[in-house]
C-alpha cells in the first residue's frame, strides 16, 4: 500500500475508533473485575477491522505502513491500555497474512472477527513430518487469548539445525490456561496455551525471519523489530491518555490547602510542558528509528546492525519515558490518582506492566552502548 493510501486508512481506522469510543470507555471498567475483553468490545473492535491493521490489503486488511500502525495503535492506547495493547497484538499479528501463502491466510484471516494470540515467552519443538509438524510445548502472556481464533507459537525445528519458526495452531488444537493474575493490563487475558504432539500442516508454518508472500517493507523487517513494534507503541499511547486526563481535570481540580486550581500553578505547568516535550521527542525518536530501519531494509545489503540497535534503543527510551510522565502527572493530581473511578490509577499500572515486557528491556542501553564504545555485542537478539 503507498503511503498516502496508508495514511488515509488510519485516519479512517482513528475514525471508526471515535465511533465506538463511548462503549469500549464503558467497557473498560469492567477490565480489572473481569482479566479479559469483553464480548462487547471485542466484537466492536473486530467488526471495525482494528485486528487487521498489518494484514495485506489482498487479504482483506488494512495493509498500514509501520508509521500509520503506531499512530492508530498510539490513539488506541491513550483511551486505555488493554485495548491499545491489544490493537497493537492483535493488529500487529495480522502480519502473518504477509509471511503465509495466499490460501493459508485465507483460511487464517477469514472469518472478519480472526484475532491470532502470540507468544514469544517460550521456545517450543515442531518435529518435521512428510508434510508438516508436530508442534509441542507450553507458551506464556498470549494477549487476547480469550477470543483468539489461532495461536502463534515460537518452535525450535527438531532436526539439529537451530531454526526458529512459527507455528499458526487453531484454537482447537491448544489446551487454554487462564493463569493471568497481575497488577497491570489485568484485561489483556494474557493466558498460557500449550500443544500436546499436534500435527500442523506447512503452509501454517513460517521460519521467524520469513520470506515474505505479500509486498511491503513491513513484512521484511528483522522478525525481533517486526515484533517489538507491535508492542512498543502502546506505552506512548498510555502516557499520551495520561496527559490528556491530567489536562481535562486540572482547571477545576484544587488539592487540599491550595488556593489555585492545579492547572494554574506555575510548577504544574512547567512540568506538564516538559512532559509535552519529552513525549514529543521519545515519539519523534520513534518514528525516526523505524524509518531507518525501513530504508535500511529496502537497500539490499545494507548492514543492519546499527538501524536495529538504534531501533531498539528508540523504543526502550520511549518506554522509560512513558513511564516517567504518567508517574510525575498521578504524583501532581495527588490523591485522586488512587481512586479506581478516575482516568488515573490504571494508566500508572498499565505503564509500569508494559515497562516489563522483554521487547522494551533496559538491556537495549546496554547494547546500544557497547556498539557506541566498539564493543563487541555478541549474539545479542535485537
Amino acid at each position: 500500500m503507498l503511503d498516502g493510501q496508508s495514511a488515509s486508512t488510519a485516519a479512517t481506522m482513528i475514525e471508526r475508533f471515535e465511533k465506538i469510543r463511548h462503549l469500549l470507555a464503558d467497557q473498560a471498567m469492567r477490565l480489572d473485575a473481569d482479566r479479559r475483553l469483553s464480548d462487547e468490545a471485542f466484537a466492536a473492535l473486530s467488526q471495525a477491522g482494528f485486528f487487521r491493521l498489518l494484514l495485506p490489503a489482498k487479504v482483506g486488511g488494512c495493509g498500514l505502513s509501520p508509521l500509520d500502525f503506531m499512530t492508530v495503535v498510539e490513539h488506541a492506547a491513550a483511551l486505555d491500555g488493554t485495548i491499545g495493547w491489544l490493537v497493537g497484538n492483535g493488529g500487529g499479528m495480522s502480519r502473518a497474512g504477509g509471511y503465509l501463502p495466499l490460501e493459508a491466510a485465507q483460511i487464517l484471516f477469514g472469518n472478519p472477527s480472526a484475532f491470532i494470540a502470540s507468544s514469544t515467552g517460550a521456545i517450543g519443538k515442531a518435529v518435521p513430518m512428510k508434510s508438516g509438524y508436530r508442534i509441542t510445548g507450553r507458551w506464556p502472556f498470549a494477549s487476547g487469548a480469550p477470543h483468539a481464533s489461532a495461536f502463534a507459537a515460537l518452535c525450535q525445528v527438531d532436526d539439529g539445525s537451530e531454526r526458529i519458526v512459527l507455528a499458526f495452531l487453531s484454537r482447537e488444537a491448544v489446551t487454554l490456561i487462564d493463569n493471568w493474575y497481575v497488577s497491570g493490563m489485568r484485561g489483556t487475558g494474557s493466558w498460557d496455551f500449550e500443544a500436546d504432539d499436534v500435527f500442523l500442516h506447512a503452509e501454517f508454518v513460517c521460519d521467524f525471519q520469513p520470506e515474505p508472500t505479500q509486498p511491503g517493507v513491513y513484512y521484511r523487517l528483522p522478525g525481533p523489530s517486526a515484533f517489538v513494534w507491535t508492542v512498543a507503541t502502546v506505552p506512548l499511547g498510555i502516557a499520551k491518555g495520561a496527559i490528556d486526563a491530567f489536562i481535562a481535570v486540572s482547571k477545576g481540580h484544587h488539592r487540599q490547602g491550595i488556593t489555585l486550581a492545579v492547572g494554574e500553578r506555575e510548577l504544574v505547568q512547567a512540568d506538564i510542558g516538559r512532559c509535552l516535550a519529552k513525549w514529543r521527542a521519545a515519539d519523534a525518536f520513534m518514528r525516526s528509528a523505524m524509518s531507518d530501519l525501513c530504508v535500511s531494509v529496502e537497500n539490499a545489503g545494507s548492514d543492519l546492525v546499527a538501524t536495529r540497535i538504534n531501533f531498539r534503543l528508540a523504543c526502550s527510551y520511549a518506554t522509560e519515558v512513558a513511564v516517567e510522565i504518567t508517574l510525575r502527572l498521578n504524583d501532581l493530581i495527588g490523591a485522586r490518582a488512587l481512586a479506581e473511578s478516575q482516568p488515573f490509577e490504571r494508566r500508572e499500572r498499565d505503564v509500569r506492566a508494559a515497562a516489563k515486557h522483554i521487547a522494551m528491556s533496559a538491556e537495549q542501553f546496554v547494547f546500544a552502548g557497547r556498539h557506541a564504545l566498539g564493543v563487541d555485542i555478541g549474539r545479542a537478539n535485537f
